[in-house]
């Protein structure tokens, strides 16, 4: 619900993940990182049938809470960017880029519409499930998005930002301490030195003892 966080075919950071700014925050982090804005726009300015260079996930990598985001193209490049997606529905770097622009805009339906066409051209994407799963959650869809978090752990079990993700779900949205608790062990021995996962469990602690 993502960011440098783990894709290369990404812009800025995520806008959130939680409805309220503290918890947004605990998400802000934790989804695949955007592309930078001059290459957006060098992809946004694509012609019409021309192919997006790259493709394919990158690796992931935990991103600074303090990472500004990266500001958006202009808009008549994202207009070059949704024509060429509407010419070009199998150039999966182009959807791929159009649905994080929408996923930073807060456009959740449109990202989720469009991480879905993405992984039916290039499905067992960890990083683009995460991020599926974000949307799905800010749409309210807590148990799709705790299913994706899922698949995104079964095909990559070190895929720590998912399994934070659904920490949050659990116990933020769905006050399931209990599943919590045990995505967070989990969470823990995958990043014991990491200070998001301090800060998460110091959260989940606070929220359990007020419910």
């Amino acid at each position: 619900m993502q960011r440098d966080h783990f894709l290369t075919l990404t812009i800025g950071l995520l806008a959130g993940f939680i409805a309220g700014y503290l918890v947004h925050d605990f998400m802000a982090v934790r989804q695949p990182a955007r592309l930078p804005a001059g290459e957006a726009a060098a992809r946004a300015a694509l012609a019409p049938g021309q192919a997006a260079p790259g493709g394919g996930a990158a690796t992931s990598q935990p991103a600074p809470s303090s990472q500004a985001p990266a500001p958006p193209p202009p808009m008549a490049e994202i207009q070059r960017l949704r024509e060429h997606v509407e010419q070009n529905p199998n150039d999966a770097d182009a959807v791929l880029l159009l649905a994080n622009l929408n996923f930073d805009i807060r456009s959740w339906a449109r990202a989720r519409e469009l991480y879905q066409r993405y992984l039916a051209l290039r499905p067992r994407d960890p990083d683009v499930l995460t991020d599926l799963g974000v949307a799905h959650r800010e749409l309210g869809e807590h148990r799709q998005a705790l299913d994706l978090f899922a698949e995104a752990q079964r095909l990559r079990p070190d895929h720590w930002q998912s399994l934070y993700n659904q920490v949050v779900v659990l116990a933020f949205d769905l006050k399931d301490f209990a599943a919590a608790d045990r995505a967070l062990a989990a969470l823990r021995e995958l990043q014991p030195a990491n200070p998001s996962v301090t800060e998460l469990a110091a959260e989940v602690a606070r929220r359990r003892g007020a419910a």
